[in-house]
């Protein structure tokens, strides 16, 4: 319960609290000479985050009289670093979150909710500006999003089957079954349907339901979370059936899965040519890097597989409006500065991500783009609600358990969801 003690601590710090947010720089208020200063925190972006952004500002600041202050916080502090400057008060104009971290920010009242600066233009020019609308507002306006987790497959071994690439489940099931043989003769299962790492010793355990589960849970039709985010949706009938099909595959997957990470059981496994499917997190730039990676792969990709709907997971990660912000018009014009076209398109011809804005032109490998186009709908973010960094790691450690058999699903998923409601019960009783 450590969590919300310390997000309650944080909402009493803010109160009666005078925050510096856009002001003058080192001069007196009153002074009609004194530049404006705007404090950013960034996450390590690329090699050279400051540079590179403030290469691309000065036409901005000029314009707008205002000094931007980059600060980088590495990956490894971030989310600490945040919590510390709350409770002293040091919170800058606007900040960078991954959704994992909204829910605290917004029960402190540390974010603010930007719906009353959307216009319709802006509906109009951003793509994924409804992956910002977090727990009933628009506590952030997506900057880094894209390379979500696909599902590649081996067309050198779909053409010896006699197989088309998997739009369903029971295409994939079909397939993956053709597909899991001994193909030398010796007796045993030397090709797999499906190559699957859930060894989350390196990576942190959410990153299993990144790259596997979330798709599953999507596809069925079902959520982490019900409407109202006081209780959990993924042990419903759907949540249930989605798990049962997961399960299911064991018997096509490499044996070891529990021995690879993600990544190591595609670079391994799939990578290597023996198995039919692979999930990794996609790149701009796949068609370019495996060619030197996998220089014998015949591969492709589907974006989402589909049963009742399609879903597969891509990070979003957002801008921030502080509340500590004085100048709230001007840091929501930095916001929508640093997103648009004018901006990505130089930012991105130097480090390449997925274009935010219809105006922008895709920067990557020509085989990638759809994902961007034509199958933009089909990936997204997680649903955030209260209580998700627990909720989930404790979902992680239970479909671990029914993976390798130690748990059915039945028991795997009571587990989760009687520990997840407990949460939001005691969540939701603290909020009055």
């Amino acid at each position: 319960m450590r969590k919300r003690v310390f997000s309650l601590m944080l909402a009493a710090t803010m109160v009666g609290m005078t925050l510096a947010g856009c002001s003058t720089a080192g001069k007196p208020q009153d002074s009609d000479s004194a530049s404006k200063t705007l404090d950013v925190w960034l996450a390590p972006l690329d090699d050279d985050t400051k540079n590179n952004w403030d290469s691309l500002l000065t036409e901005w600041e000029e314009e707008h009289d205002c000094d931007v202050n980059i600060t980088v916080i590495p990956w490894d502090k971030y989310q600490e670093t945040y919590t510390t400057a709350m409770s002293s008060g040091e919170i800058p104009d606007v900040g960078y979150m991954y959704n994992e971290m909204f829910p605290t920010f917004i029960e402190a009242g540390a974010v603010v909710d930007m719906s009353e600066y959307i216009t319709d233009e802006d509906r109009a020019e951003y793509k994924y500006l409804d992956n910002g609308n977090i727990m009933g507002g628009q506590y952030g306006w997506p900057i880094v999003t894209g390379v979500p987790f696909i599902l590649y497959y081996n067309v050198d071994i779909l053409n010896e089957l006699g197989e088309e690439p998997p739009e369903t489940w029971d295409d994939f099931v079909r397939i993956c079954q053709k597909a899991t043989q001994d193909t030398d003769g010796d007796g045993q299962i030397d090709q797999y349907g499906y190559a699957v790492g859930m060894n989350t010793s390196d990576i942190g355990p959410v990153q299993i339901l990144n790259a596997y589960y979330y798709s599953v849970l999507w596809q069925n039709g079902s959520n982490i979370y019900n409407d109202d985010l006081k209780s959990v949706a993924f042990a419903n009938e759907a949540g249930v059936e989605a798990m049962t099909w997961m399960k299911d595959l064991t018997q096509y997957m490499n044996p070891d899965f529990m021995s690879y990470s993600w990544s190591e059981a595609f670079s391994t496994i799939f990578g290597t040519g023996k198995a039919a499917f692979g999930v990794n997190r996609s790149s701009q730039t796949d068609e370019t890097t495996y060619a030197e990676a996998y220089p014998d792969l015949n591969w492709d990709y589907v974006t989402s597989l589909k049963n009742v709907d399609y879903g597969t997971f891509g990070a979003t990660d957002s801008l921030t409006l502080m509340s500590a912000a004085e100048d709230k018009d001007l840091a929501m014009d930095f916001i929508k500065y640093v997103t648009s076209a004018e901006f990505m398109e130089q930012y991105h011809a130097k480090c390449p991500g997925a274009a935010l804005t219809e105006t922008e032109s895709y920067v990557g490998d020509p085989k990638m783009e759809r994902i961007y186009t034509e199958d933009k709908d089909k990936w997204h973010g997680i649903q955030v609600g209260p209580c998700s960094s627990d909720i989930l790691t404790q979902l992680a450690a239970d479909l671990q358990g029914i993976m390798t058999g130690e748990l059915t699903v039945e028991e795997g998923l009571a587990e989760a969801e009687e520990y997840s409601n407990n949460l939001l019960n005691e969540y939701w009783a603290e909020q009055g």
